[in-house]
């Protein structure tokens, strides 16, 4: 049995990283990590907590897939926040659209420029 200990980070292709910064750094709020070594490809981290998002600008192999409208049925990033009510504001002025999660938690989805899927859910931790 192979025994994980946590999840580091979560790896977003995306294709134009100043628009993808735009988003994850004005929006979003999120401040680019300084532990990103030198790559072959463009991209930024985030340090979340212990996990880290990586946007990475390379081609898209998955271009051409219909991607559903909600994007609780579609590979997603959760995200813990306080409140879900601040985030749909946020999203409202900054013309992105989303969607409530259907099972009725406070949770809401979004996509990203590239139409990766984001999950704002409100988790109260201990």
């Amino acid at each position: 049995m192979i025994k994980i200990n946590r999840m580091l980070h979560t790896g977003l292709i995306i294709a134009d990283l100043s628009k993808s910064r735009a988003f994850y750094e004005g929006l979003l709020g999120l401040k680019p990590s300084d532990k990103r070594p030198s790559m072959d490809f463009e991209g930024v981290w985030y340090d979340i907590g212990p996990n880290q998002i990586h946007l990475m600008a390379v081609p898209d192999p998955y271009k051409e897939a219909i991607k559903p409208k909600h994007g609780g049925r579609d590979i997603h990033i959760a995200l813990a926040v306080d409140d879900v009510e601040s985030i749909k504001v946020e999203l409202e002025k900054a013309g992105v659209p989303y969607t409530m999660s259907m099972s009725g938690r406070a949770a809401l989805f979004c996509r990203d420029p590239d139409g990766n899927a984001l999950e704002f859910s409100a988790v109260k931790f201990d």
